[in-house]
């Protein structure tokens, strides 16, 4: 690692600092952003993801924007855990369309321990096919944390969704506290961490400042930071928000790029309501991870083969597996060659 890629990650960002970058003309903005984003990554290269809803509704959190918490009425219609041989199809159906991550979310507080022999299976069964897997469950103990990494689960999402000042403003069924908790359980299992926020709650800058900087302050960065736009559901206590300003927007992707150089920053919900010309400026600004498919769990997302013609517009082409990697998660590839060499879920995490 050179000294000036050292340099640039950092752990103790202030609240002053990080609004002195939001406040930036546009493009000094976007040019500094970039510049970070070329020193770490291939400028025309984008992660592309696949999201799954493997249980939906009825859950009993009270996250207001979300159209499936049983707290409110949104038409959302209930459905069970889905079999694993389902889950696998769809995984094998997304590898198929170009996707390098299968990412499988359940509307749970928590994974229940009759429910986590199925998503087990389900991550191995993912794993086999050659995919990274990513998952979205909840809130995890120590025990479920470790039996995922156990059954090869590479990526777990759980975002923290805003700053710790603002949180309490749209969830009061978990505490900020027990997020932070569950993120660092994943990392101690030796898992990858996926969490970021959403824009468009009623928050403050301060508020989108505050989220960046508990993210970029943890020991490590997450590996993937999705940065979220309100999709606002009828039924929602959140339905009725104003829109988010496209360029604010856009400013939130580049200070993360700035501020977590080597993460992944994904252009995630609320991509439907992006033109191309945003989508396009939101990669100039560092993003460099999307969801592909025509669903992010409940609401819609744009079409595959529509990515794919806006990519072949841009010049950008989907990162192979793997392909961004620094010093140390070479040494943990090298390292996972020798214990799992004979495993039969074990592929090559460089091809």
């Amino acid at each position: 690692m050179s000294a000036t890629s050292a340099s640039a990650t950092r752990h103790d960002w202030s609240l002053a600092e990080v609004k002195a970058l939001f406040e930036q003309p546009f493009n000094d903005l976007l040019f500094q952003a970039q510049t970070v984003h070329r020193r770490h990554f291939d400028a025309n290269r984008v992660q592309v993801s696949t999201l799954l809803s493997i249980k939906t509704g009825a859950c009993p959190e009270d996250c207001k924007y979300c159209p499936q918490s049983g707290h409110y009425n949104t038409g959302l219609d209930k459905e069970k855990l889905m079999e694993v041989q389902k889950v696998l199809e769809a995984a094998a159906e997304a590898k198929a369309i170009g996707s390098t991550r299968f990412c499988m979310g359940a509307a749970w507080k928590h994974p229940s321990a009759k429910d986590m022999p199925y998503v087990l299976k389900m991550v191995e069964g993912v794993k086999a096919m050659g995919l990274e897997t990513c998952m979205t469950l909840g809130k995890l103990d120590q025990e479920q944390t470790q039996a995922l990494a156990a059954a090869g689960l590479d990526y777990y999402n759980h975002n923290l969704d805003t700053s710790p000042e603002f949180y309490g403003n749209i969830i009061t069924t978990r505490t900020y506290a027990e997020r932070l908790q569950t993120l660092s359980y994943v990392r101690d299992a030796g898992m990858k961490i996926c969490s970021g926020g959403i824009l468009g709650m009623g928050e403050s800058l301060d508020d989108r400042a505050g989220l960046l900087i508990q993210l970029a302050n943890l020991p490590e960065h997450p590996e993937s930071v999705p940065i979220n736009m309100l999709v606002k559901v009828k039924g929602t206590p959140l339905a009725e928000e104003q829109d988010v300003d496209p360029f604010d927007f856009i400013r939130m992707l580049a200070v993360a790029r700035i501020m977590m150089p080597r993460s992944h920053v994904r252009l995630s919900a609320g991509r439907e309501q992006m033109n191309e010309q945003m989508q396009a400026l939101a990669f100039l600004a560092g993003a460099n991870s999307i969801f592909y498919g025509e669903k992010l769990l409940t609401t819609a997302n744009p079409q595959a083969d529509k990515d794919m013609q806006l990519f072949q517009r841009l010049g950008i082409k989907p990162e192979e597996r793997e392909e961004h990697s620094d010093e140390v998660h070479q040494a943990a590839i090298e390292q996972a060659l020798v214990e799992q060499r004979d495993s039969k879920l074990f592929y090559d995490a460089t091809a």
